[in-house]
């Protein structure tokens, strides 16, 4: 009888999970604890990851213990001249290495990012061999990343790499800190500035949101990733190639309340079994 009813359970689940639609379409979710996947939707694709690359980008920066208080010049090198992308970061600023990792997370500044990795030790070339290092560490086998923005269409990755390379980076107090926090004043050569988070679900209260980011170019669509708290479990939530950003929102939202449909039947499960 108790098999009969756990097998009409999961079934249930997966039927649920197969119902579930999502406009995105690269996507998984993660149960934290277990590693079981709750949702995918071509989640092996290897597809264009845009700013998601920063969380890679921070992960080295951070691993190699730099000043993170170390004055740092906005310089010429640091322009977008692939896209063109517009900064509120001036060439000529002078911030610090915690500032500037904070610009590239949290409002997803390119110039922020590509300062970091042009004062890595050893410049550009040891950086981007820090992050292959990295990679393979993490065995992100379907992982390439060429530069530190995610500006490149050859900065690729697959929903499943992405969950690993989320888990990875939500080790790290200072990632989890500045990418959970909504907006923020910053100096910037002496001037107060306000920023805000890319992720607007940062700060609603019907969320508990440990990491975020998210990311977009013409390749790549709207994309985000987030470690989340629901219904009493820890997931990664990865999806990638929305329309647009009310698009990539409705979808977290509709992956959220699949979450807490899950929950409520496995306990309801529990309780029939008792």
């Amino acid at each position: 009888m108790i098999k009969s009813l756990l097998l009409a359970i999961t079934i249930t689940a997966a039927a649920s999970a197969s119902a579930m639609s999502v406009g995105s379409k690269h996507a998984i979710v993660i149960d934290e604890s277990s590693g079981k996947v709750l949702f995918e939707k071509n989640a092996t694709d290897i597809v264009p990851i845009a700013s998601l690359t920063k969380l890679m980008t921070a992960m080295v920066i951070l691993d190699a213990r730099l000043d993170m208080h170390e004055r740092i010049v906005v310089s010429e090198e640091d322009v977008d001249t692939l896209k063109f992308s517009s900064s509120r970061v001036p060439v000529g600023a002078v911030l610090s290495r915690h500032a500037l990792l904070e610009l590239a997370l949290m409002s997803s500044d390119n110039r922020a990012a590509h300062a970091l990795a042009r004062t890595y030790p050893g410049g550009l070339e040891h950086f981007k061999l820090a992050v292959r290092n990295k990679a393979h560490l993490l065995n992100l086998r379907r992982t390439n990343i060429e530069e530190p923005t995610g500006l490149s269409p050859y900065n690729t990755s697959t929903a499943s790499d992405l969950a690993k390379l989320a888990l990875a980076a939500s080790k790290y107090p200072d990632i989890e800190r500045i990418t959970t926090v909504s907006n923020d004043l910053i100096d910037v050569n002496g001037s107060m500035r306000h920023y805000h988070n890319t992720n607007k679900l940062v700060g609603d209260k019907n969320w508990t949101i440990y990491l975020s980011k998210t990311g977009y170019t013409q390749e790549a669509g709207r994309c985000i990733i987030m470690r989340v708290r629901t219904a009493g479990r820890d997931a990664i939530m990865v999806l990638l190639n929305a329309s647009g950003s009310a698009n990539r929102t409705a979808d977290a939202n509709n992956l959220h309340r699949f979450l807490t449909k899950e929950h409520r039947q496995e306990v309801m499960a529990k309780l029939t079994i008792k």
